[in-house]
């Protein structure tokens, strides 16, 4: 099995190989993705553009461990997700990976506070350390002043960065957003936009954003475009070809 090693741009973080996806409705195969070869390095930040059905949020999933592969591998370091049992993948997940989606998914008879915790409580953190984080996470996207707020008294834009601040608590290598601001105004997004970018300066994130906003696309320091399940433009420093499998 091929391994992620690190290449001339810096440290590599994951690597796709090959990577197809298809869905079976009766006698009728759909293949949503094809042949997919990706790697992403640690810290970079990445945007994935393309028209609805183009495979963008298939792709993602995969990528974060929601969905599997049909074939193909997805190497995390030397760590092949396609490989790992269900309950490991929902610990890797936990552990490595933070989701922020175009709804923010927040539990609306919680707190802020309460809501960011929730992940380090799932993976079984003491609760006073998982209140530690999720407070400094909630600091970090400008929240400080509204631990105790439900959701219902925040606004569209403070609910999407508590969920931002959820997606960080594990503080995990990666963080995938799937049009996380397609529900919110002008300005609002570019808020978030800006977050998104502080976010991984700061923590050395690695962030990859599905997108239809075309302004943020084109401010991101590389920029992929799919269609059809196919990667077709890959535009930035670090845009190596995976290599094929051993």
């Amino acid at each position: 099995m091929s391994t992620a090693a690190d290449t001339p741009d810096g440290p590599v973080l994951v690597r796709v190989n090959h990577v197809y996806k298809e869905f079976t409705h009766g006698a009728r195969v759909l293949q949503v993705l094809r042949d997919v070869n990706l790697t992403l390095l640690q810290g970079e930040m990445v945007g994935i553009i393309g028209a609805s059905g183009a495979g963008k949020s298939t792709f993602l999933h995969c990528l974060g461990t929601l969905d599997l592969p049909t074939r193909g591998e997805i190497l995390f370091g030397d760590t092949d997700i396609t490989r790992l049992s269900p309950p490991q993948l929902a610990s890797f997940r936990n552990r490595t990976i933070g989701f922020v989606f175009q709804f923010h998914h927040l539990l609306s008879e919680f707190t802020a506070l309460e809501n960011a915790m929730m992940p380090a409580l799932i993976a079984r953190m003491p609760t006073r350390e998982a209140k530690s984080r999720a407070v400094e996470m909630l600091d970090a996207v400008g929240l400080s002043e509204r631990l105790q707020h439900r959701p219902g008294e925040l606004s569209g834009g403070e609910q999407q960065r508590v969920a931002i601040a959820r997606a960080l608590v594990m503080r995990p290598r990666l963080l995938l957003a799937d049009e996380p601001t397609g529900n919110l105004d002008t300005k609002t997004s570019e808020e978030v936009h800006e977050l998104l970018f502080r976010l991984n300066k700061e923590h050395d994130l690695t962030v990859l954003v599905v997108t239809h906003n075309m302004d943020l696309a084109r401010r991101m320091p590389r920029r992929i475009r799919m269609e059809d399940g196919r990667l077709v433009d890959d535009r930035g420093p670090s845009s190596a070809k995976a290599p094929p499998p051993a």
